[in-house]
C-alpha cells in the first residue's frame, strides 16, 4: 500500500485542525503518522517515495504515512514554514510533532518510528 495523498480538507480531519485550534497542537488521527512534504520535480523527494510507501507497507494498522504535494497545498505548506523538501512532519498519536527535512534514509526512519512513533 502506498502513503497516501491528502488535501488540506483531509488534513484537517486526519492530522491537525489548525483552523479550529492554531495555538494548540491537537493530532486528529487514530494512530500516529508520519506527514511528507514533497514536490514533484523534487530529486530527493523522488528518492524518499518509495520508501515511505515500503514503511506504509511494513507498518500497516499501526502508522498512517501522508503525502502533502508543496505545490498544490501552498496553504500547508505555509502553516508549517515549509522552505525545505523534502520535509517530514511525525505526529505521534500522544505528544508533539517533529519535523525532520531531507530524504533520511530508511534505516534511520525505521529506527525514529519504532522509538517514536509506536
Amino acid at each position: 500500500m502506498a502513503a497516501i495523498h491528502i488535501n488540506k480538507d483531509e488534513f484537517l480531519k486526519k492530522v491537525w485542525n489548525y483552523e479550529a485550534s492554531p495555538n494548540e497542537w491537537k493530532f486528529e488521527g487514530d494512530k500516529s503518522a508520519i506527514v511528507d512534504f514533497y514536490a514533484s520535480w523534487c530529486g530527493p523527494c523522488k528518492m524518499l517515495s518509495p520508501i515511505l510507501d515500503e514503511l506504509s507497507d511494513e507498518y500497516a494498522g499501526k502508522v498512517d504515512i501522508y503525502k502533502v504535494d508543496t505545490g498544490q497545498e501552498m496553504e500547508l505548506s505555509d502553516a508549517f514554514n515549509i522552505r525545505s523538501i523534502p520535509t517530514l512532519l511525525f505526529c505521534p498519536k500522544d505528544g508533539q510533532p517533529q519535523i525532520m527535512q531531507g530524504a533520511l534514509p530508511k534505516a534511520s526512519l525505521k529506527d525514529f518510528i519504532d522509538k517514536n512513533l509506536l
